[in-house]
């Protein structure tokens, strides 16, 4: 780092965010591209130089990659950016280019750095980018106690530049890519190794540099998520369907949103709306006539579409009642914790207790409680505690929900205690 970028690495430090308020705040420098915008790689010779150029850098290499959430079926990446020293940086479209296997083996062994890395992840294991190890930048905020992890805060923080503002949530399965969309996409992985340096600095400081590690590695070794069974109950708003038949509309009508949205290559929610679905569910409409009239079907919906909506709303009506969806099953553990009054009142007693005890805790290490234990893990181990309440078995408790060592240190005295007190 620069003398500058170290002095507002130490400034956010000793003050927790910025300059006191008696120092007056010079001007933030805009973030530049130190080579410029790259040309966008998009045939496999163009590739197969990228590949050989990070393969013969040093050190960590960022990564990042950019989505068309909201615009296209699906979380696909639509372009990968990368930087590493010795190599420069690389923009890299996955359309042009949708096996990245060989890059991903050349930097196999190496650590990438990415902010935020469990949202990119599956984007690049799906064009066969896996890491070995990585540094999440914004899981490093948080544990250092960074009340804005954002990427622009940490840079602005710790680092002192600006970032450019304003493309995150565009299209970018656009082409050609505008070129203030290219700028924007190249100084994401600008600083990143700089970041990841001074972050590691500070989590040395403050202790818990092993924690971030432990963190970094099982987010590296983690499975791919399962596909979701049902995922039509995720419907927004599917609380309030109540009804068997109802629930065979939601799901007669996401499951054929889905498919027109996959064969058109658009975000179901551009195709039509949860919140009409249920509007549908709910009245169980007679006709195409009684569909118009619901929101979400209004008056720039054409007949066609209207009718194919409708052919769904029939098919679930139709369905006889053994083919009906059931209820939701209980999800596995303990149930909701607004219940555990009614059902479990010493229960309900030990969460309170545990839940204070965390907050605490979490307070003293400045740290986000979810980042310290999970809340899922706190209300398993509430509900069925061990029958010896000691740090040994309350450790092994943690352990098999998944905690992390370092998390099963600093977090079991405390809960031994809070569940002693309620015992």
């Amino acid at each position: 780092m620069t003398d500058a970028q170290e002095t507002a690495a130490d400034l956010r430090t000793t003050t927790g965010g910025g300059p006191p308020d008696d120092v007056e705040k010079a001007p933030i420098p805009l973030l530049e591209p130190r080579e410029g915008i790259p040309p966008v790689v998009a045939d496999e010779d163009a590739l197969a130089r990228v590949v050989a150029a990070f393969a013969a850098g040093t050190g960590p290499v960022a990564v990042d990659a950019e989505r068309a959430s909201g615009y296209r079926y699906g979380q696909r990446a639509y372009l990968v950016q990368l930087r590493r020293e010795g190599a420069g940086s690389a923009l890299i479209d996955p359309v042009g280019c949708p096996d990245l296997s060989a890059l991903g083996e050349a930097l196999s062994g190496t650590e990438w750095i990415l902010h935020a890395a469990t949202q990119d992840l599956p984007c690049l294991r799906e064009i066969g980018m896996v890491p070995t190890s990585l540094f999440d930048t914004e899981l490093a905020g948080r544990l250092a106690g960074f009340p804005r992890v954002g990427l622009g805060a940490m840079v602005e923080g710790v680092l002192g530049y600006a970032l450019e503002k304003g493309h995150s949530a565009v299209d970018w399965s656009t082409r050609p890519l505008p070129e203030p969309w290219l700028r924007y996409a190249a100084l994401d992985v600008e600083l990143l190794v700089d970041l990841r340096d001074a972050l590691e600095k500070e989590l040395d400081r403050q202790g818990k540099l092993e924690w971030a590690r432990q963190e970094f590695d099982a987010i590296a070794a983690a499975p791919p998520a399962p596909p979701r069974k049902d995922p039509w109950r995720r419907t927004s708003g599917m609380h309030k369907v109540r009804r068997r038949r109802q629930m065979a509309v939601v799901r007669e009508l996401w499951e054929s949103r889905d498919r027109i949205a996959q064969r058109r290559d658009v975000s179901p929610g551009k195709v039509l709306g949860d919140a009409a679905i249920v509007e549908a569910a709910l009245a169980l409409p007679a006709n195409v006539h009684a569909l118009s009239a619901l929101p979400g079907y209004g008056q720039r919906m054409g007949r066609r579409q209207l009718e194919q909506w409708m052919a769904a709303v029939e098919r679930a009506k139709a369905l006889p009642e053994n083919e009906l969806p059931q209820p939701g099953a209980t999800p596995a553990g303990p149930p909701p914790p607004r219940s555990w009054a009614d059902k479990d009142p010493a229960a309900a007693a030990r969460l309170a207790a545990a839940r204070t005890a965390v907050s605490a805790l979490a307070e003293g290490l400045h740290l986000p409680q979810e980042n310290l234990i999970t809340p899922d893990t706190v209300r398993r181990l509430c509900w069925e505690p061990p029958q010896r309440l000691e740090p040994e078995t309350v450790a092994q408790a943690l352990a098999g929900h998944g905690a992390r060592p370092w998390q099963i240190e600093q977090v079991t005295p405390a809960l031994v205690r809070a569940l002693a007190t309620t015992a």
